[in-house]
């Protein structure tokens, strides 16, 4: 598919139907609270759907309770894998280059100003990550996992933005189009997929062809759970790359509300980070992965560090080097890289869903037992000219 300006305007006018239907048919029978109530009680795919869920809530909930026919289990465990190998790196860039990424397209933050979601930007944090640890876990879509359900209850969540939004007049939807509309899902797919695989290549992080194309993979999975339009959704990475180069072409730019967002999501992280001597590296690996344009829009503090963070890669790369050469090495920095994520997360969370976002049992219940070929290293698509 090429993707034009038009295409997108037209992507932009686009909701996602059924959950949309789902939630308006809740708020004028007054079932929302009914639903919220039951809807605590379901919380693994295959359970008992509970007594006295409304009607239109059971069946969008089957409806929505098997992937689609067109996943190739093969290319979701190869992702699972390329996961595994990489938790740290891609938790790295989905805190550093994919959360403020959303914050340079204006009418995003200002939705997500406006939705409070990132009054406290760690609980976003952790529904992030417990949320692709949920995908990236063995039966990830088989009955007593978490995955399913979790992705119902976060398309059903935009469905809520989007209808609290038209409804309290909150939205300019004939300048901006629908909340949360078909483009802006496909470009947040964007931003967790292939803006992740660019941060790795930024770093230095060593990965094959074959494991950067599965991650991508499966966020078109998840895309298709979360009701984007797979007519419209990049098939691959090269059609990623054209979507993203104008999508951010037609949207990106500085905003009030992304520059308090992205100060709200500096403080967080500084907090992480123990004592005060390490901050700034805070705001100088963020602005090395969005690079300066963006970090001047967001209003990313320039420091010191910024010429010291540019040795990361370097760094990385010897690593890197290291874990491909030796399986002791590889054992270990895995071992370091785990921790580091456990440590990472369980500040952010701050202890209230650790056990959810990375287990203890990580290798364990993953049943990891090699890594993914590093041959044939990936490279990311070229700029596309527009």
């Amino acid at each position: 598919m090429t993707y034009t300006e038009a295409s997108m305007d037209t992507l932009r006018q686009v909701g996602d139907e059924l959950a949309d239907a789902t939630v308006a048919t809740l708020f004028e029978r007054g079932e929302v609270g009914k639903f919220n109530a039951l809807m605590r009680y379901v919380s693994t795919a295959g359970a008992p759907l509970p007594n006295g869920l409304p009607e239109v809530a059971r069946e969008y909930l089957e409806a929505t309770s098997a992937p689609p026919s067109w996943v190739d289990w093969g290319e979701m465990e190869k992702a699972r894998l390329f996961f595994i190998d990489n938790n740290v790196h891609i938790s790295t860039a989905l805190s550093f280059a994919s959360m403020p990424a959303c914050y340079v397209v204006p009418h995003v933050a200002r939705l997500l100003s406006a939705t409070h979601s990132l009054k406290y930007p760690s609980k976003r944090m952790a529904e992030t990550g417990q949320f692709t640890v949920y995908l990236m876990q063995p039966g990830a879509f088989e009955a007593g996992s978490r995955f399913i359900p979790a992705a119902q209850k976060v398309r059903l969540l935009h469905a809520s933005i989007r209808h609290h939004l038209g409804r309290e007049n909150q939205w300019d939807t004939e300048a901006l189009g629908v909340p949360i509309c078909q483009e802006d899902m496909i470009g947040g797919q964007m931003f967790f997929s292939l803006l992740v695989l660019d941060s790795l290549h930024r770093l230095g992080i060593h990965m094959s062809t074959e494991g950067a194309q599965a991650y991508f993979y499966a966020w078109r999975v998840v895309g298709a759970m979360l009701g984007v339009d797979q007519d419209a959704v990049p098939q691959d990475l090269q059609q990623a790359r054209q979507f993203l180069d104008l999508y951010m072409i037609r949207h990106m730019g500085p905003s009030e509300e992304g520059a308090h967002l992205m100060r709200q999501l500096i403080d967080l992280y500084e907090e992480v980070v123990p004592g005060t001597f390490f901050d700034p590296i805070v705001s100088a690996l963020s602005r090395y992965l969005i690079g300066d344009t963006c970090g001047d829009w967001l209003q990313v503090p320039r420091t010191s560090w910024d010429t010291l963070v540019k040795a990361v890669p370097h760094l990385l790369g010897v690593l890197e080097t290291v874990e491909d050469r030796s399986p002791l090495g590889a054992w270990a920095l895995d071992r370091v890289g785990h921790l580091a994520t456990v440590f990472e997360l369980s500040s952010l969370t701050r202890g209230r869903v650790m056990h959810y976002a990375i287990p203890e049992q990580l290798k364990k219940d993953y049943g990891v037992s090699r890594t993914v070929c590093r041959k044939h290293r990936w490279i990311p698509p070229a700029p596309t000219t527009l």
